[in-house]
């Protein structure tokens, strides 16, 4: 009897399980997914689901354990999921954080997912998978309504995130998970950070939502989720929008996004921070009310501003552009040419480099040039750097070609130029200096440069 009812639960959970994952298509394409379980009943039930799930979407599955090392007795629960991805035939990370007993949940959570997201790139993972689930969903979407958060922020978990990161087990309560793994026979760690009401969404689980639950019984997690989905409708609608409106001009790079200042300027201000808002959330960056209609005014200032944003984010206006990015990177390193041939990274730019005779004439402003042999040098811009044009008189700071260039001041400090000692020869894109020009059909050598992944480096034409 009890092994029927075993089926049985397995059976039920599986098939709903599975027949959620097809619908939304979570796993549409095969490859690594990396299993987050932190040893607690639904994380353990995911690692059953997936294992008996992930063959027929040609998934394979590491298991990894961040163990934040807050507990003394916490190296037990990474050995206790270690056994387990043992029984289950997988592959086992081990995150041994350190945090020490004083260790905030922000803070947990911050290295935990650092340290997630080295194993997913070190392992080539297409997926991140996590436990997350309807309890967390109702607790989170009270948790911002009592932040005072914005439309966006009541959406709650979304069941996708940046990065291949896939939530599951959103459809499903905490006690269907535990019920599931009780039915396995499966071991489960019960934390008891989980119930300790310092922490604020613990005091939400084992405080406020039972003096909840017994006024409004079960129209209450009812009635959030709805909430919930009504913000991400919204959430969407305006995340559409973004697409329905050319003149904005948003463009999505890698570490940020930028858009036309002019446009924005001609939207009213609660319209131009909904957009920027949106396209904040494109790349991970959450604006929300204030912080969105400050960034909306910033918008307005001159061309060169720069306004710092939460999380290590920067905004600057950058002529006719906005641009919002994770701040700005330091420069790169030279590139000084130790062979005949080569290809360098530097910065957002690919240099390569060969022996080719040089052609009847150079080109003042392409990404291609020749120089006279070895001994040249690819550098980022300094301030004070000046060049003399080919074909033109005198020298001409590479500050002023840059700006005419409509190089972002952000970027500045990290665009190359080519020396050959002291002296600018080119500035790629921008100007070829008349100095050591090779005689056409001589011996040169000829430098490409490019944007890194970029079929073409000049990302403003």
């Amino acid at each position: 009897m009890q092994a029927a009812r075993l089926v049985s639960v397995m059976a039920t959970l599986l098939d709903r399980f599975s027949a959620h994952v097809a619908r939304l298509g979570l796993f549409a394409a095969p490859g690594t997914a990396l299993v987050c379980v932190s040893g607690g009943a639904d994380s353990i039930a995911l690692l059953d689901l997936m294992h008996e799930f992930a063959a027929s979407a040609g998934l394979s599955l590491v298991v990894a354990h961040a163990d934040h090392q807050i507990r003394s007795d916490s190296r037990t629960v990474g050995q206790t999921v270690e056994g387990l991805a043992e029984h289950y035939g997988l592959p086992f990370e081990l995150g041994e954080l350190g945090l020490g007993p004083d260790a905030s949940e922000t803070v947990a959570r911050r290295a935990r997912y650092r340290w997630l997201r080295d194993v997913q790139q070190r392992r080539g993972a297409r997926y991140l998978v996590t436990a997350h689930h309807r309890d967390d969903q109702v607790e989170t979407v009270l948790l911002r309504a009592l932040s005072g958060t914005g439309p966006a922020g009541l959406a709650g978990i979304p069941v996708r995130g940046r990065g291949g990161l896939v939530r599951p087990l959103l459809p499903f309560t905490k006690r269907e998970l535990a019920a599931h793994v009780a039915a396995r026979g499966l071991p489960v760690h019960d934390d008891p950070a989980n119930r300790d009401p310092r922490h604020a969404r613990s005091w939400i689980r084992v405080a406020l939502l039972p003096l909840l639950d017994a006024r409004l019984g079960d129209a209450l997690p009812a009635n959030l989720l709805r909430l919930g989905r009504h913000a991400a409708r919204e959430r969407r609608a305006w995340d559409r929008v973004l697409d329905m409106l050319p003149d904005l001009s948003l463009r999505v790079v890698a570490g940020g996004f930028d858009v036309a200042r002019g446009a924005l300027a001609r939207y009213d201000a609660a319209l131009a921070a909904a957009l920027l808002g949106a396209a904040a959330r494109r790349v991970g960056l959450v604006l929300a009310g204030q912080r969105a209609q400050r960034l909306a005014a910033f918008a307005t200032k001159p061309s060169g501003r720069r306004l710092e944003l939460p999380g290590g984010w920067v905004a600057e206006t950058a002529f006719d552009r906005l641009r919002v990015c994770r701040g700005f990177e330091q420069a790169p390193e030279p590139v000084v040419a130790a062979a005949e041939c080569g290809r360098a990274v530097f910065g957002e730019f690919v240099v390569r480099w060969e022996p080719a005779p040089a052609p009847p004439a150079l080109e003042r402003s392409g990404w291609t040039t020749w120089v006279g042999g070895a001994g040249w040098q690819l550098r980022p811009y300094q301030a004070g750097d000046r060049v003399m044009p080919l074909g033109g008189v005198g020298h001409r700071p590479v500050r002023r070609l840059l700006m005419e260039a409509q190089v972002p001041r952000g970027e500045r400090g990290r665009y190359p130029v080519v020396t050959r000692g002291e002296t600018i020869v080119w500035v790629p894109g921008i100007c070829r200096g008349a100095a050591d020009l090779p005689q056409p059909g001589t011996p040169a050598v000829r430098l490409d440069v490019t944007g890194y992944s970029e079929p073409e480096a000049d990302r403003r034409a």
